[in-house]
């Protein structure tokens, strides 16, 4: 009897509470609501520390946090939510805990595309951004078949950042661009129409037009699946971006509360959203200047 009454109450104060959250999401939707919210998850091993748990424990922590934050956005409204899931640098680490940490991903991506998942509840679409040709086999395997079956979701999309960083970002997207670029100066030569381009490395009708431009490089971006983020919130306090969107950012606003990732909640949230539309009019001026 007592157990029935404790859940009783438990899906009392949950319904409660669902009910207050949907109410202020309604009143920030009358203001100017991000499009793309980008997380850098930083604190979840000082969690684990902290609470005196095994340092895998402060991952599995983390996860749940950042289930409770998309379920936020989606109410919200936010249709792009981006996350910086794992750092190339991150290999770096010891090898268990390395190992430890795929194997908890490949975990969570496996469970993303679960029935009743928040992906499919939200319709959300899944991409993995980053060189996943340094991913183990099976993390690979989870993440293509993850995006597979997301790939007809269209109401909001989830951009994984994994073995990701901006300067791994940025030189893959030039050297793409550059093959591009190459090879339509070899398909022009073979027709007859190129003039030796591809020898050259020059533009026939105008030499001082660069051959490569910012949109040549942008389209071959992992990130290109997303528009720029509005928000970039960076648990623990810090306010680095340790080499995360750095080519998307220039005209981000950059969150940091002190709370660890584990401990994020709704009103950081708020907070964030507030602050994005107290300087609305000035980043909106600021990037029709750029």
């Amino acid at each position: 009897m007592e157990k029935q009454s404790s859940n009783r109450a438990t899906q009392l104060i949950e319904g409660l509470g669902s009910s207050l959250r949907r109410c202020i999401c309604s009143v920030l939707s009358v203001g100017p609501v991000p499009k793309h919210i980008a997380f850098i998850m930083d604190g979840n091993r000082r969690y684990a520390k902290k609470q005196n748990l095994e340092a895998g424990a402060g991952h599995r922590f983390g996860f749940l946090a950042l289930m409770n934050i998309l379920k936020y956005c989606y109410e919200l409204g936010v249709k792009y939510v981006t996350i910086y899931a794992f750092s190339i640098d991150n290999f770096k680490r010891r090898p268990e805990e390395v190992q430890s940490t795929m194997q908890l991903i490949q975990e969570k991506i496996e469970g993303l595309i679960e029935k009743e998942s928040i992906i499919n509840r939200y319709g959300v679409r899944v991409h993995f951004c980053g060189n996943l040709k340094l991913l183990s086999e099976p993390v690979k395997l989870a993440a293509e078949k993850a995006m597979n079956a997301t790939a007809c979701n269209s109401k909001a999309v989830l951009s994984i950042c994994i073995a990701y960083t901006s300067t791994d970002e940025i030189v893959h997207a030039v050297e793409e661009a550059c093959k591009e670029k190459r090879d339509e100066f070899r398909a022009l030569d073979k027709s007859g129409a190129g003039y030796g381009l591809s020898g050259l490395g020059e533009n026939a009708t105008d030499r001082n037009s660069p051959l490569i431009d910012t949109a040549d490089v942008e389209k071959h971006m992992y990130m290109a699946v997303a528009p720029d983020p509005d928000i970039i919130i960076r648990t623990s306090g810090e306010t680095r971006l340790s080499n995360f969107l750095l080519w998307q950012s220039s005209s981000s606003l950059l969150y940091s509360p002190r709370v660890l990732w584990p401990d994020i909640g709704f009103w950081h949230l708020v907070r964030a959203v507030l602050d994005f539309q107290r300087n609305f009019a000035y980043m909106e001026k600021k990037r029709k200047e750029s």
